[in-house]
């Protein structure tokens, strides 16, 4: 479904951003994996016949994210796809919250995102069908306790999601977003309790927790011409909440 395609995944080395990669790689992408730390050799391991390059930065610091944006725009003559997943995510109660913390998590879930988008969009521009990404939360939608911090960034990035798919569709570039519910995670696990999880769970429509692949799954509809006509969308794929 995506071959020929060139794909750029961050947050790739765990989780969904993982899940995604894999999917895409199965795919017959090309694909840039950007991480702060990637296991190549696992990528490697299940590669097929098509490319895939490895750019290790950190999202917390700009001139990394600048940089490594840009090897990208030089190695590539077009790119198809862009999934903005990297992220962090902090939860406590907004009183025992400092706001350097607030900061940090805007900085890298919201701020470097726009960067990285920024430079990586002027050779989206060239491919004339092209697809962005953003990986959200069911948190920019829902009232999370202790969650404002994340919920507020990934908000942030939902509205800008809207905002540029409406300014890039005169360049046939799509932008959709995923907001997922609770996913099986290490975030997940380190983030929440058993009697949390299972309380989410009784909540959903299908009574059941989501998986990675579920995620990446649609990931893969959205990046793939199955979805050239659709733009401006949250999907929620939470199990119905």
């Amino acid at each position: 479904m995506l071959t020929d395609k060139v794909a750029v995944i961050t947050g790739a080395n765990n989780g969904i951003g993982k899940s995604i990669a894999e999917k895409f790689i199965s795919e017959n992408a090309t694909v840039w994996l950007c991480s702060r730390k990637i296991d190549k050799d696992y990528f490697l391991g299940i590669k097929k016949k098509n490319n895939i390059f490895f750019l290790e930065f950190d999202f917390s610091k700009p001139e990394e994210v600048s940089f490594a944006a840009k090897e990208i725009l030089k190695n590539n003559s077009k790119i198809d796809i862009l999934v903005n997943n990297a992220g962090i995510i902090d939860t406590n109660l907004f009183l025992m919250t400092k706001l350097d913390t607030i900061k940090k998590i805007f900085e890298i879930n919201y701020f470097q995102q726009l960067q990285f988008t920024q430079i990586i969009i002027k050779k989206m521009m060239k491919s004339k069908n092209s697809s962005i990404i953003n990986i959200l939360s069911n948190s920019a939608i829902d009232v999370h306790e202790g969650r404002l911090a994340y919920s507020a960034s990934k908000s942030a990035m939902l509205q800008s999601t809207k905002i540029l798919a409406k300014e890039l569709g005169r360049f046939l570039i799509r932008v959709n977003g995923i907001a997922p519910g609770l996913t099986k995670t290490n975030m997940m696990t380190n983030n929440h309790t058993e009697e949390v999880i299972n309380e989410v769970k009784s909540k959903t429509f299908l009574k059941k927790i989501a998986s990675v692949e579920d995620i990446a799954n649609t990931s893969l509809f959205l990046a793939s011409d199955l979805s050239t006509h659709i733009s401006g969308q949250i999907i929620r794929v939470d199990g119905g909440l």
